[in-house]
């Protein structure tokens, strides 16, 4: 137990204790003792609590996890559900868990609506989540097909200038769809599931003038929708389907156009079955320095220090 909430060579201590600086912390065997201010010492118990449970749960946080734990009771975050509500397991065996109060809001309301806008910044899994809970749920029957699609190109999904069929046109802007399948299962078995219509890769062209039911839809890049485009998309729902609509609305490539998935909270706010959840840099779970980019640009911004094209 106390090598799992430590961790190995006592690596989570020490993050722990850089994060605490001014509380005293004293392993002693499975017994920690920590003295210091009172408010920083329930935060302390609260940190370590939720690690005694995860480690009950047979899983042992990795520093990263422990950096996002810490993060979220600075922030005063509720850490229910945080690293123990398994999403999804890897095909290799890794659980897909939510690390931030703002992916475990985002998971439930994916479950609790048909339909979910997920709006926030690269590296706070929106699509990786969403693609997991898709399986999870083709899995379990509860729908009958997975549909991914993200507008082609930037700026209305121009493709006639690149190279070969139209498949091999559009192939390089659904590669990261693809990229977060294949985390969780294997080429061969996705391939049977193209095959066979359970999983369905396309650029969003290709969903005008359908019905989806019974299906789990994921709308990847919306940001790069237009308002035509979004309210195209949103009426293909069918019964028994969701539709999970993610983007990043301070990267919007369409050159003097609104970006539909900017406008949705203006619209669509206050209809029961739709869930818009916002994400920030608090919830980015990438390599640390993504963090430290998405803060430094946003301070950029706010001082008025943003130029030339967004990337």
């Amino acid at each position: 137990m106390a090598v799992g909430v430590l961790g190995q060579y006592n690596r989570n201590l020490r993050l722990i204790g850089e994060a605490f600086a001014g509380v005293h912390i004293a392993a002693r065997g499975d017994h920690i003792e920590i003295e210091g201010e009172p408010a920083e010492v329930r935060r302390l118990e609260v940190l370590l609590g939720k690690l005694v449970e995860v480690v009950k749960g047979n899983h042992h946080p990795t520093p990263d996890e422990v950096r996002y734990l810490i993060a979220q009771v600075k922030d005063g975050e509720d850490l229910t559900g945080l690293l123990t509500d398994i999403v999804q397991v890897t095909h290799w065996g890794e659980a897909i868990r939510p690390k931030t109060a703002g992916q475990r809001q985002y998971v439930q309301a994916i479950r609790d609506n048909d339909a979910v806008f997920a709006i926030g910044p690269a590296g706070t899994g929106k699509t990786y989540l969403a693609v997991a809970l898709a399986l999870g749920y083709l899995k379990r029957g509860q729908v009958k097909r997975i549909i991914l699609t993200r507008p082609a190109v930037e700026a209305g999904e121009q493709l006639g200038f690149l190279p070969g069929d139209i498949f091999q046109k559009v192939n390089p802007y659904l590669r990261p769809l693809y990229d977060a399948i294949y985390d969780m299962i294997p080429a061969v078995e996705l391939d049977k599931h193209i095959q066979n219509g359970r999983v369905e890769i396309a650029p969003l062209a290709f969903m005008r003038g359908r019905t989806l039911n019974h299906a789990f839809v994921i709308l990847d890049e919306a940001q790069n929708t237009t308002h035509t485009q979004m309210k195209m998309f949103l009426t293909r729902l069918g019964f028994g389907s969701k539709a999970v609509v993610t983007g990043d609305i301070t990267q919007v490539d369409l050159e003097g156009r609104p970006s539909g998935l900017a406008e949705v909270g203006r619209i669509l706010a206050g209809i029961p079955g739709i869930a818009i959840v916002h994400l920030d840099r608090r919830d980015v779970v990438r390599h640390p320095l993504v963090k430290a980019i998405i803060e430094a640009y946003e301070r950029s911004e706010k001082e008025g220090g943003a130029a030339g094209e967004r990337s």
